[in-house]
């Protein structure tokens, strides 16, 4: 079937898809029933290529295709996994026109989106239309929306969760007391309570995070959505990671994160002396966030004690080192800049490689040092051109602007290729500019 040409990202959607046909049919033709619609949507999820789901939905409407319930589940999951509420909401809308209302299973995944985007409003509003149109409220509902709510730091709503749950019947299990570990973090301004509570949530807690076991639901784990990510929980992207995280230290992990957050390494050093005390060691999410938290604090000895103490019986993994070049920079001292350079030397000559979202952390990091003769930046766009990482907009934004800043000749071929990347990524995200001579 021929379709019309408003289709607004056909082609980028060809290339996800990959279908084997003739150039021409595949630029018309993706998908031509709900199956084939279905396997699209769970393509550009695994690919977390969210932000086309709304084309190939509208796609789906031009083909007079109908989607089924399992699809908007699939779609919503999508917008979830991209931090996409506004699509999340048509979705649910169009749900809804359709004679399809959503279930208690797809409120959890529009809540935790809510959570995701820090619309702690919206998640409220998400419960009182539950409550209207007589939704059941399940466990996971109230742990949702109480995670949801300490996005934005609001304490007194996560504890009027907290009393419903009491109300209820229901205990606090570990990812409840993540949640409450997070409020704190988030609350502004910080003073010496958030700290102290902190610590006491994580006493608290010992008591369920020892005895629990994972209780991923059915459709969560179709959806291929943990526990953790429907929670907002900072040990998400690392859940399927074999042998990186310990699923029985979450509150430690969450108190971790948010010392390193805080800035707070007394608070960071009683939480370590409580895991040591409870007989676990470190896994490489408390080693890197530790680390993260002593390198905030410009402790480069203790942070670099973690780094080795964690790898002198583990092979160093990429992260940790990543780890530890970017926290090195902080302060871009002397001694900073040259460990972040040897760090990431090492890294190279031991094959250890950075993914884009290191390679880009890293780049905006460096590009930040205001003297010296911009070293480590330059080393670390070579490792992400020589890799094939494509550099987001802020980091080549920030390594150009560092660049313009030293004496280098306009005609500098390093200068001018930066250049030329930095108008292309300018056109697609920062707005047209007028050229200037370099």
């Amino acid at each position: 079937m021929c379709r019309g040409t408003s289709r607004v990202r056909g082609e980028a959607l060809m290339l996800v898809v990959q279908r084997g046909c003739t150039a021409e049919y595949a630029k018309r033709n993706y998908a031509n029933n709900i199956s084939e619609y279905n396997t699209v949507i769970g393509s550009l999820i695994g690919q977390r290529r969210g932000f086309l789901l709304r084309d190939v939905y509208e796609d789906m409407m031009l083909d007079g295709v109908q989607p089924m319930r399992d699809t908007f589940h699939a779609l919503i999951v999508g917008t979830m996994k991209g931090n996409r509420l506004q699509d999340a909401f048509f979705f649910r809308d169009e749900m809804k026109a359709m004679g399809l209302p959503p279930d208690v299973n797809l409120y959890h995944f529009l809540i935790s989106t809510c959570g995701k985007c820090k619309n702690s409003d919206a998640a409220i509003k998400l419960l009182e239309e539950m409550k209207r149109h007589g939704v059941k409220l399940k466990g996971e509902t109230y742990i949702c929306l109480l995670n949801a709510l300490a996005t934005t730091g609001r304490t007194d709503q996560v504890y009027a969760i907290v009393r419903d749950m009491t109300a209820a019947g229901l205990g606090l299990n570990k990812f409840c007391y993540a949640g409450l570990i997070s409020a704190y973090k988030n609350k502004q301004p910080t003073t010496e309570e958030t700290t102290t509570k902190i610590i006491e949530l994580v006493k608290q807690s010992k008591g369920w995070s020892s005895v629990e076991t994972s209780t991923d639901s059915g459709e969560n784990v179709m959806m291929n959505v943990s526990e953790e990510e429907l929670y907002n929980i900072p040990t998400a992207e690392f859940v399927h990671r074999r042998a990186f995280i310990n699923r029985n230290l979450t509150v430690y992990h969450v108190a971790v994160h948010a010392c390193a957050e805080l800035k707070s390494k007394e608070t960071l050093e009683t939480i370590l002396d409580m895991i040591k005390q409870d007989g676990y060691s470190f896994d490489a999410f408390i080693a890197m966030h530790a680390m993260r938290c002593y390198f905030n604090c410009e402790d480069i000895d203790s942070g670099v004690k973690i780094f080795e103490d964690y790898t002198r019986s583990r092979p160093p993994l990429a992260e940790l080192c990543a780890t530890l070049a970017e926290g090195a920079m902080v302060g871009y001292t002397p001694r900073g800049m040259q460990l972040a350079q040897e760090t990431l030397e090492k890294m190279h000559a031991r094959g250890i490689f950075l993914n884009t979202k290191m390679g880009n952390d890293l780049l905006l990091a460096a590009a930040g040092e205001k003297t010296g003769g911009y070293t480590t930046a330059n080393y670390v766009w070579d490792l992400c051109q020589n890799r094939g990482i494509n550099s987001n907009f802020a980091a080549v934004k920030a390594y150009y602007e560092g660049l313009k800043e030293r004496e280098i000749p306009p005609d500098d071929p390093r200068l001018v290729t930066v250049g030329h990347i930095y108008d292309n990524l300018n056109l697609r995200f920062g707005g047209r500019r007028i050229r200037v001579d370099r």
